[in-house]
């Protein structure tokens, strides 16, 4: 069993989801009975099998896999819209299975707002009277479920529009209803199901890119079903990816591309542009060795060793720039810090592989890694760029 992790909003463990079990089905399961055996022998069907995994706080943890996988049961097992069969689901130190029916549903009214990719909005209603549907029904004074319905609606860019019949906006409008009544009850974690899929492909991708702009400016924990890969990667911060009710990969987007580590990713995601998920933190190498800036030119031609460059630190062990092998060689009358180069690319470990390489293509040295204070992480050199891109850098 994997070590708990302090910051989990949500853990589940060794979860299993069977319809129509009976007495034989969990020791079949056991011996590694595969799930088309068990259902010819005893009917039960298998749908979660052993999941187990921990959504942290303020993370976009996105369950995908083919259909049938599993993958929506899964999270209807996390808010007891399906009874999971046996084990356990914790949110926020709460175990949710303990909960009688009324416990869940104050609950799911305080803690869990749910997005479906059919939107399930009332075409009677106003874009105002759905995004203030689910807070009227939780008995929300009229005064505070307007001003939060505002607020919502403000957020996903469709003020103006509050008083429009939502059987008259296109899909993409539709869709922001939907999120804003989520985001109205500001409940802490949200659940989507394909909650991007029935759009067009144009208005998806714009949707993607203000859904991740929505969790930078208002984060919330956020659980993200999904068949589609390239959709995973884009918006995950993680990803569980599954197959016939179990989780067989589990990771970083990045981690994932770089080390499928089963055949059935590999399938996955071989090919998928590595270059615009990779991330630089992925393929960064520790430089061998620093030298401190009030260092002497002959300390740091010694501590270069066999390497080409070397990195230069204040007194602090801030990055103040790079120095190279020639340059050391050359500049015995000049101090360190003269010797600086200029021209050092620096870029932050989240900066994904395609934005580093025409910038790794106008420089002969390394591209320096920093974190938001400028302290040096690593390095990355024009072949490890090159390798990352194409997969042959495995993360340790």
């Amino acid at each position: 069993m994997a070590q708990a992790n302090e910051n989990a909003k949500i853990r589940v463990r060794d979860l299993y989801k069977i319809f129509q079990p009976d007495d034989r089905v969990m020791s079949m399961v056991r011996e590694g009975k595969s799930k088309k055996e068990i259902q010819e022998e005893t009917g039960a069907v298998i749908a979660v099998s052993a999941a187990e995994f921990e959504v942290r706080e303020h993370e976009i943890f996105v369950i995908m896999g083919l259909s049938g996988s599993g993958k929506s049961t899964l999270l209807r097992c996390v808010n007891r819209l399906i009874e999971p069969t046996s084990g356990e689901v914790h949110i926020g130190g709460q175990d949710i299975l303990a909960l009688s029916d009324t416990e869940l549903r104050r609950f799911r009214q305080e803690n869990m707002s749910m997005v479906f990719q059919h939107f399930g909005l009332l075409p009677h209603r106003s874009v105002l009277g759905n995004v203030e549907f689910g807070m009227e029904l939780q008995g929300e004074p009229e005064d505070e479920r307007k001003r939060k319905a505002h607020e919502a609606i403000e957020m996903v860019g469709l003020e103006g529009n509050e008083d429009s019949r939502v059987d008259q906006l296109s899909g993409g409008m539709q869709q922001r209803v939907g999120l804003a009544r989520a985001l109205a009850p500001s409940t802490p974690i949200m659940l989507m199901d394909e909650a991007f899929s029935a759009l067009d492909p144009l208005i998806r991708t714009e949707m993607h890119e203000e859904f991740l702009g929505l969790q930078r400016n208002h984060p919330r924990t956020i659980m993200f079903i999904s068949h589609d890969l390239n959709e995973s990667l884009f918006l995950g911060d993680r990803i569980a990816i599954m197959k016939e009710g179990r989780i067989v990969r589990l990771g970083r987007p990045e981690e994932i591309l770089v080390d499928p580590q089963v055949e059935y990713v590999e399938a996955f995601v071989e090919n998928v542009d590595r270059s615009k998920v990779v991330k630089a933190r992925t393929v960064m190498m520790e430089p061998d060795a620093t030298v401190r800036a009030d260092a002497s030119v002959k300390e740091a031609r010694k501590t270069l060793g066999e390497d080409k460059v070397l990195p230069v630190l204040d007194d602090d062990g801030r990055f103040l720039g790079l120095v190279t092998r020639e340059d050391l060689q050359q500049g015995k009358r000049k101090s360190l810090e003269e010797l600086i180069r200029g021209d050092t690319v620096r870029t932050g470990p989240d900066r994904v592989l395609a934005e580093l390489l025409i910038p790794s293509a106008d420089s002969d040295l390394p591209i320096v890694v920093l974190d938001d204070n400028e302290n040096l992480l690593g390095w990355i050199t024009r072949r490890m760029l090159l390798s990352g891109i194409q997969g042959n850098r495995m993360i340790s």
